[in-house]
Order: C-alpha cells, then sequence, then structure tokens
C-alpha cells in the first residue's frame, strides 16, 4: 500500500494520496453525532505517550536546547518521509521554563545546498490535554497539509505547543506563550537534524494563526537572523473582540471557551474557571480539559450557543481582563513579512475580529498584506488558500521583498 500510495503522489498529486492512505481531504473531517463517536475516533488516532515525553528542562540548558530526540516511524504518512519527534527547552507565557515537543520532518532526497528549508508549522486547536498533541496522532492532526508541504521542498517543523504531549498544563490561546514554543523550536530541530537549512517560516492555523502572528512580533525583539516571515490563516488574533461579541461565533465553539477557562487559570493560578464558565460549561469541563480532545469537546458542547457558556458579569474578572490585555495582537512592531488570511463565511474566528487586528496593526505602522477569500468556512479555508501561502512563503526564501496593503483595510 505504501508504495502504491507514493506511486500516486508523484503522478496524480496529494488528493489522490490521502484517498489511498484513508485519510480525509483537505479541509475535510468525518464529524461525531455523540460522546462515544467522538471517544472512538480519538482513540484510532492516537499513538501511546512515552516516557519520552516526560522529561522537564535540566539547569544547565537555555531555551532552544535539544532535549530528547529520536527517529519515529509510526505515522500514517507517505513513504520517505523522515520523521524525528523532539523534545526542547522552551518557556511558557510567564517565562517559566517548559518542556515541548513536536516532529520534524523531512522529504525524502538530499538536502539542497544549504539546507532544508524550513516551514514551521503551528497547528490549529487539537485540545488541552497531555494526549492532544498532534505528534501523538498517528495523522499528526494536519497530515494531509504537511505532506503538500513536503511536496513543495520544504522540511516542516510541526510544534505540538507546551502541555500536549509534555508535561504541564497548556497555555491555549496564550500568544506569547505560543510564539516562543516555536522560535525555541527551530534551533532545538536544527540540532536534531543537521540537514535543516537556517532560513525559516512559521505557517499557522486558526489557534496557530495567532501564535504565528505573535511569533512575527516576538522576532522583532530578537532579530533571529533566519527568521524570514509568517502566515497566519484565520487567526485567533483578537481575543476581545471575540469574547466581547460571544454571540457571533458558530454554535459548535463552546469548547473553545472551556479551553480558555482553563488557560486564564494556567496563566493565573489563582482564576477559577468556575467565575467565568456557566453550569453548563463546567458540566464537561474535566472531561473536556483532561480527557478528551477536538472531537470529544465538539461533540458533548454542540449546540451550546457560546452565551449559554458564560456567567453573567465575566468579563469584569481581573484575570480574564489581564489574560485579554496580554494575548491582544496588533499593538507591537513586527519583524519579517506578514501574511494575514480570512474569510467572510468562517463560524469559528469571524472575519470583523480579524479585521480589527488588522486596522490596528496598520495604525501603528506595521506592514502587512491581508487577503481575504470569499464563500470559505473554518477549514476549508486553510486548504484552499495553502497554494497561496506557498507561494508567498517561496517568495520569502528567494529573497523578495513582502508587499503591505493596508490602505486598503482601513475604513
Amino acid at each position: 500500500m505504501a508504495t502504491l500510495c507514493g506511486h500516486l503522489w508523484r503522478q496524480l498529486g496529494v488528493a489522490v494520496v490521502l484517498a489511498c492512505l484513508g485519510l480525509p481531504a483537505l479541509g475535510q473531517e468525518t464529524m461525531p453525532s455523540s460522546r462515544s463517536e467522538a471517544e472512538q475516533l480519538e482513540m484510532q488516532n492516537s499513538l501511546p505517550l512515552p516516557a519520552f515525553y516526560d522529561a522537564a528542562p535540566v539547569a544547565s540548558s537555555k531555551p532552544g536546547a535539544l532535549l530528547r530526540h529520536f527517529r519515529f516511524d509510526g505515522y500514517d504518512l507517505l513513504p520517505g518521509v523522515d520523521t524525528t519527534r523532539f523534545l526542547y527547552h522552551s518557556r511558557d507565557g510567564a517565562d517559566h521554563d517548559v518542556a515541548s515537543s513536536g516532529v520534524i520532518l523531512v522529504p525524502s532526497g538530499s538536502a539542497p545546498s544549504g539546507g532544508w528549508p524550513v516551514i514551521a508549522w503551528a497547528h490549529r486547536s487539537s485540545g488541552v490535554a497531555r494526549t492532544c498533541a498532534p505528534s501523538a496522532m498517528r495523522d499528526l492532526y494536519d497530515g494531509d497539509l504537511l505532506l503538500q508541504m513536503l511536496k513543495a521542498g520544504f522540511a516542516v517543523v510541526a510544534i505540538d505547543y507546551h502541555g500536549l504531549g509534555t508535561v504541564g498544563p497548556h497555555e491555549y490561546m496564550n500568544t506569547l506563550a505560543e510564539a516562543r514554543d516555536v522560535v525555541y523550536a527551530i534551533p532545538a530541530a536544527q540540532q536534531a537534524v543537521p540537514d535543516l537549512g537556517k532560513k525559516w517560516v512559521v505557517d499557522g492555523h486558526s489557534q496557530g494563526g495567532q501564535a504565528a502572528w505573535g511569533v512575527a512580533e516576538l522576532e522583532a525583539e530578537r532579530h533571529d537572523p533566519g527568521y524570514l516571515g509568517a502566515v497566519s490563516v484565520a487567526g485567533t488574533t483578537y481575543l476581545p473582540w471575540s469574547l466581547a461579541h460571544p454571540e457571533s461565533l458558530d454554535s459548535a465553539s463552546g469548547v473553545y471557551l472551556a479551553w480558555l477557562g482553563y488557560s486564564i487559570q494556567a496563566r493565573f493560578p489563582d482564576f477559577k474557571p468556575e467565575r467565568m464558565l456557566s453550569k453548563a460549561a463546567m458540566a464537561h469541563y474535566y472531561l473536556t480539559t483532561e480527557q478528551g480532545c477536538w472531537f470529544t469537546g465538539y461533540a458533548v458542547y454542540k449546540g451550546k450557543k457560546p452565551t449559554e457558556m458564560l456567567r453573567a458579569g465575566w468579563q469584569s474578572d481581573p484575570s480574564v481582563q489581564q489574560f485579554t490585555d496580554e494575548t491582544m495582537i496588533g499593538n507591537k512592531p513586527i519583524a519579517g513579512g506578514l501574511l494575514v488570511i480570512a474569510s467572510e463565511a468562517d463560524k469559528t474566528v469571524p472575519l470583523d475580529g480579524i479585521k480589527d487586528s488588522v486596522n490596528r496593526a496598520c495604525a501603528h505602522g506595521q506592514q502587512l498584506f491581508f487577503k481575504t477569500y470569499a464563500g470559505l468556512d473554518h477549514e476549508p479555508l486553510m486548504a484552499d488558500s495553502l497554494a497561496d501561502q506557498l507561494a508567498w512563503i517561496k517568495d520569502r526564501f528567494a529573497g523578495k521583498a513582502a508587499a503591505g496593503n493596508c490602505p486598503v483595510t482601513r475604513g
């Protein structure tokens, strides 16, 4: 089967290969109709979490240091793709030392001169429990997209974010924590796989779109000479707007609010999620934060309006206010080019929230390129815009200057 799939990839492209491997087509997923079906889907796709993930940073290391790595061939990917699991030293949103995990994917064949060009992949929401790490999933959660990046000639450093796989809470939607996990993954991955080049970009979707923009801001302080730019697709870039307009969110978005309560407590340990979340939300809170992942969260909260998930007066909680202030994007300088992608038909991350982030960034004199698509919901947007993303990324590696179009986003 593997040999046949590899032949089809070379001859007919990725879409045929996905069917050959039994993977969903780009932008398509089988949605569970019940909790039991959701748990079954997650179990079928899960891989064991070995002791490899339990390591903590050592006192002698520093952020970006490689802690552990080994080649792992247990993923449902095409033949010839070299995969390496790795653990590295990162920092959380409060600047504490943490361990983070991920997977390095390298295309078949010899590396080009200077090493493989690198895409750091920041994934969409998968959950907050340890078992929700993409590196602990047979399909790497976004394996179909990663295959396209490999086919385009890039190596991919696909991070988990700390607390997914590794010990400790996952700081869901904490911009700085996510950005640090990305930037510190690069030197660690280069230590683990010497064939990786020094030049890299970050590409992220949804939660990862927030992380990617956060990297652009963080790199304005770090000045990494290998960093070339960021692609933010349907990013949760303006949390205050989304929380102020919960009625605009899709009815399947309830689980994101539960995870947000969890993340605020991870940032501020004295915060209690029940100060923000309603009884209806708390009924499945521990299931969706300690055991289940995205499918489970979708199934148990489906149909629950986001407004039903929140307690009256939750916005005035000091921890909620500080968290939203800290995660706001668009006020800081950015480094490298920034491509921001959104869709008017996105029911998960509304276009107006992203527009607010873009307008604020432009008002602060940042240069970015904002591109919108018509008629594409959250998942199809990532898949259908991937060719444009890769073309933009290739231009950065070719040394072309990144264009901006800020004037058209104002008003």
